[in-house]
């Protein structure tokens, strides 16, 4: 039994040697987490902790990674693959597994952070980052949130406009989504785990839509082989290089990491027992893990379908195909020998000239589920950032209906004035916002889960600090890319000014970030002016409370 003067010693020393990014001009981190709308905590069955594996655990800590998952099948992604496929063959199903294999790992870190803490990712940026940079944060990550909802409403209201034959308009679409979206998302009420079934409905939906127009396709399965384990991509040009980088950009996306930390906040963990953190951190991981596995095997299909059936092939081809069938879509195709370009819309148009109006449907079908789901945990996104960062306590109606609203007001201006077949460039926009946006998720988790005096024992060691800041430097370096092109692409003076003037405030405050992480990852001498105060941590292995 340690006394309390080593005790003392222990904590003096652990201070001197861990900052915390601690502001006086943010709340006191004595103050009691933020309470979420979830009202109830799935019970975990008490098993012997020294069993290595148990499914009842694993099926009790089953759901926030389904739920998290989503995010990698939303329209935007749906609508990667297609283009991926087509523009790219099977060529680029690496990038696909490499980015998902990224994601996992990065969310990996937004799951220990909450399972440790017990508060998520915006409940900890509210508590350390001072209030102005604190500020400019949420803004960016609303922004993120507001660009993947319009992607994924929109996405919603192709699927119904494809489903009715044209009769319901892209507007009334997004309508439609905006009310069954706060319809479903009450389910909650019924029970946590009953939302939570719900959202493994929707994905097993996408599975079978997607499925089935994999098996009907019938892709050759070594190409589909050869392209996912073999990093090649021979003849590609410019092209396929900006593709490869998109599919980056549309699987990992910023607010996902802020709801993944949320979302295992929903399981009753006793967070005063080091065996049972340890324990909820490894489950959530294998459960984290078969979900992404899920999500990758569907995008494949999208993928795969693409690039057997309309790889190389010409809008020519593709508009003598659709009046052979009748198609009442074949005026979307000119007649020319340029190379055919796709969108989620599009997409389901050609499955339809090619392979029946059942492949149109099902592929409409798939779509819906994706935007549905999608939409539903982009507003989940959005309660769990404004309330951590904005400290907000509003009834839960308040927050879900200005939540919604702040996303739901630009879909409808995009889908009034814009129709469904000219909704590609606006896509391109939303995904150059959602990358600019990733270093405001990607770099916060990274500080956080180093810092010892918050995450005691559970801190990132050596090798996650220096892998992880390595692959949040390739990943945003991709995406700046991404923005780069899409930039120069615009051929405006007066755009690229704007841009100029932009980049100096981003780049400025993404600088502000790093060294705050840098500092967080150990390197103290970046603190010049003692501006970081380090208060003393709490080790985890010194708390009385623990059990034996």
């Amino acid at each position: 039994m340690k006394t309390e003067r080593d005790g003392n010693a222990a904590l003096e020393e652990s201070s001197s040697q861990e900052p915390e990014l601690y502001s006086p001009a943010s709340p006191g981190p004595q103050r009691e987490p933020i309470s979420t709308y979830f009202e109830e905590k799935v019970p975990i069955p008490e098993d012997d902790l020294t069993k290595l594996f148990s499914f009842r655990k694993l099926w009790a800590f089953t759901g926030p990674g389904f739920l998290m998952s989503i995010a990698y099948l939303d329209p935007g992604n749906i609508e990667s693959d297609l283009q991926s496929g087509a523009r790219a063959g099977f060529k680029l199903l690496w990038v696909l597994l490499g980015a998902t294999i990224i994601g996992l790992l990065l969310q990996r870190l937004a799951a220990r952070l909450g399972v440790v803490t017990g508060m998520h990712l915006a409940e900890v940026c509210n508590r350390h980052y001072p209030t102005v940079p604190r500020i400019i944060l949420w803004l960016m990550v609303e922004l993120a949130i507001i660009g993947s909802d319009m992607q994924e409403v929109i996405g919603s209201a192709i699927a119904l406009n494809l489903l009715s034959v044209g009769r319901i308009p892209l507007w009334a679409g997004v309508l439609i989504t905006i009310i069954d979206t706060f319809v479903f998302l009450f389910l909650d009420k019924y029970g946590l785990r009953k939302l939570e079934a719900f959202f493994g409905f929707l994905i097993t939906i996408m599975a079978l839509s997607f499925g089935y127009e994999y098996v009907r396709v019938a892709p050759n399965q070594g190409e589909v082989l050869k392209g996912m384990f073999v990093p090649y991509c021979s003849g590609c040009g410019p092209t396929q290089l900006e593709q490869a980088v998109g599919v980056v950009g549309a699987v990992i996306m910023p607010h996902n990491i802020y709801l993944h930390s949320a979302l295992v906040k929903s399981r009753d963990i006793n967070r005063e027992n080091k065996k049972e953190v340890k324990e909820a951190n490894k489950y959530y991981f294998i459960e984290s893990s078969i979900a992404l596995f899920v999500s990758f095997l569907i995008n494949v299909f999208v993928v795969a379908v693409f690039a057997e059936a309309f790889y190389g092939r010409t809008n020519m081809e593709v508009s003598l195909q659709c009046n052979e069938t009748g198609s009442a879509h074949s005026e979307l195709f000119p007649a020319n020998n340029e190379t055919l370009e796709v969108d989620i819309y599009k997409g389901g148009v050609v499955l339809g000239c090619f392979f029946g109006p059942a492949a149109l449907y099902i592929w409409a079908i798939g779509i819906l589920a994706a935007g549905q789901s999608s939409t539903m945990t982009g507003t989940y996104s959005g309660q769990f950032v404004m309330e951590g960062f904005l400290n907000l306590r509003w009834s839960r109606f308040a927050r879900v209906l200005l939540t919604r609203s702040i996303a739901i007001f630009p879909t409808l201006l995009v889908a009034v004035f814009q129709d469904v077949q000219h909704l590609t460039g606006m896509n391109d926009f939303l995904n150059v916002l959602q990358s600019m946006q990733l270093p405001f998720a990607l770099i916060p988790i990274l500080t956080f889960t180093s810092l010892t005096s918050l995450m005691n024992d559970f801190a990132n060691g050596l090798v996650w600090k220096i892998g992880g800041g390595l692959v949040i430097l390739v990943v945003c370096a991709i995406n700046m890319y991404f923005v780069v092109v899409y930039v120069t692409a615009l051929n405006s003076i007066v755009l690229y000014v704007f841009s100029a003037l932009l980049s100096i405030a981003y780049l400025s405050f993404v600088s502000y970030l790093v060294w705050r992480c840098l500092i967080a990852l150990g390197v103290s001498r970046l603190d010049f002016r003692g501006s970081v105060q380090y208060p003393p941590a709490v080790l985890m292995d010194e708390q009385p409370e623990f059990d034996s």
